[in-house]
């Protein structure tokens, strides 16, 4: 007999010793656990793609939400809350459709105004129709004409949208829109819903059954959250990734609200990249936009398998730095951390650097470390393995018969402290979960905490589980009165 088959042998003996103890239903199930393997790659058409456009502050990300049927862009009442162009999928009578929220368009547009704009140009190039947002209670001004200009150059199909047609009385508002040149407008109210299942009917019209500039897309790339503290260079590495200007970059710290989500290429792999709002304060302490970027970076973060938290190495670690990280970990992702702007770093700021992380993050030290700088791409392609590596290990799992064979020789040699003139002692193990690995004890006593962190070293030893996570449930249950 191998010793493969030894372990799984003198495992099923220790899980047919369970029978004797009182068991619950949820117990079986997680005896009887199989971890599915994750699925392979494969392309699929891209769905039509529908760019929402006009100038700052008419609505457009209310009626994104309005189309959604859920609040998902962020929205807030005062001009230039959305920033970059943001990509949704929707749907309306049974077809997808991609619908990209755009900044607010300006003519004049100067520093990080520029930046919006040129973004929403940007979407109508890469759209295959444009719903053209305008406040019908202002009428048309200088700005929609030269939208209008844009948008004609472009060739594309535009849908005229009057918004904030709150009620019937107020549709002769509309009427002025007419001299903007592009057809009938479309009266609605985002807020209330009034005319957008019209429209969207109107849109499906003009729209192809599949986009004829998005490219195919490919299902199953690795989805990689990029967080941290505002101007920590999260939307630069996503430029820099995708080689191109895809996210709004500018000194201003807090430029990104809504997470940017790209498909990049490093070094031959293909990657989903999500770049989030930086967080600056409690959650708790946050107001308006600032607020809501937090809850959809969270959701970002949910969403995602892997996590990349970037640092400013020329400042010092800080207690916002920490909470992100346990973001990260509350969250259960696999976890990357990124040292951004290396080449600015000077001799004596690295001395200080190691010492911070040494004692701020000891908690983490088994996350892999890059040292990049995102403005310049310097050591980016250093990215893939450490992602690679995380997402292997919160992937992993170890057999049962393993395990339990860690488990017998972990007792044998470091048993429980006595407690009360009892010593606990662990029955049997598994692996009840991946993403990231979670491991059920079954115990007949309490299991203290300083010795679940020993069991969870002395696995890591074991299996690396570099770049994951590790979780540990305790199940205490006692034997069948006979």
């Amino acid at each position: 007999m191998s010793d493969e088959e030894l372990e799984i042998a003198k495992a099923n003996l220790l899980r047919d010793e369970l029978k004797s103890y009182e068991l619950e239903e949820d117990d079986i199930e997680i005896l009887e656990t199989d971890l599915d393997d994750y699925g392979s790659e494969t392309y699929l058409p891209a769905p039509p793609v529908l760019a929402v456009v006009g100038r700052p502050n008419v609505g457009k990300s209310a009626l994104v939400n309005r189309i959604l049927g859920r609040r998902e862009a962020v929205v807030e009442d005062k001009p230039g809350i959305t920033r970059d162009r943001v990509t949704y999928r929707a749907e309306w009578n049974g077809r997808q459709i991609s619908l990209v929220d755009t900044g607010g368009w300006e003519i004049d547009a100067e520093g990080i105004h520029l930046s919006v704009a040129e973004q929403a140009e940007v979407a109508v190039e890469l759209a295959d129709a444009v719903l053209f947002v305008v406040d019908a209670m202002v009428g048309p001004t200088a700005s929609d004409e030269q939208v209008v200009k844009m948008l004609r150059s472009s060739g594309k199909p535009v849908l005229l949208v009057a918004n904030k047609i709150d009620d019937a009385h107020l549709e002769p508002e509309a009427a002025s829109l007419w001299s903007l040149g592009l057809g009938e407008p479309y009266p609605v109210s985002a807020l209330h819903g009034r005319g957008v299942a019209d429209l969207l009917d109107a849109a499906i019209k003009v729209l192809p059954q599949q986009s004829k500039i998005a490219p195919d897309e490919h299902i199953g790339p690795r989805r990689v959250a990029l967080i941290g503290r505002p101007n920590v260079g999260k939307s630069s590495l996503l430029n820099k990734a995708t080689g191109t200007n895809r996210a709004v970059v500018n000194e201003l710290a807090g430029t990104t609200r809504d997470p940017v989500d790209e498909q990049v290429e490093i070094s031959g792999k293909i990657w989903r990249f999500v770049d989030t709002a930086g967080i600056r304060r409690r959650m708790h302490r946050q107001q308006g936009a600032d607020f809501y970027a937090s809850l959809r970076t969270a959701a970002a973060l949910e969403r995602a398998e892997v996590a990349v938290v970037l640092f400013d190495v020329t400042e010092p670690i800080s207690e916002a730095d920490i909470r992100i990280v346990q973001l990260a970990l509350d969250s259960g992702r696999a976890l990357v951390l990124a040292f951004n702007k290396w080449d600015m770093l000077d001799d004596e700021r690295r001395i200080y650097l190691e010492k911070e992380i040494e004692s701020e993050l000891a908690h983490v030290d088994w996350a892999p470390r890059v040292n990049l700088s995102a403005l310049t791409g310097r050591h980016l392609e250093k990215l893939v393995p450490a992602l690679e590596v995380a997402l292997e290990n919160w992937d992993r799992r170890i057999p049962t018969g393993k395990i339990n064979a860690f488990i017998q020789e972990l007792q044998a040699s470091n048993p429980h402290p006595i407690r009360g003139g009892k010593q606990p002692r662990i029955l049997f193990g598994t692996q009840a979960a991946s993403r990231p690995p979670k491991f059920v004890l079954f115990a007949s006593g309490f299991l203290e905490a300083g010795y679940r962190r020993f069991i969870i070293r002395k696995l890591r030893e074991l299996y690396g589980f570099e770049g994951t996570p590790v979780e540990i449930g305790v199940r205490v249950r006692e034997k069948r009165s006979r």
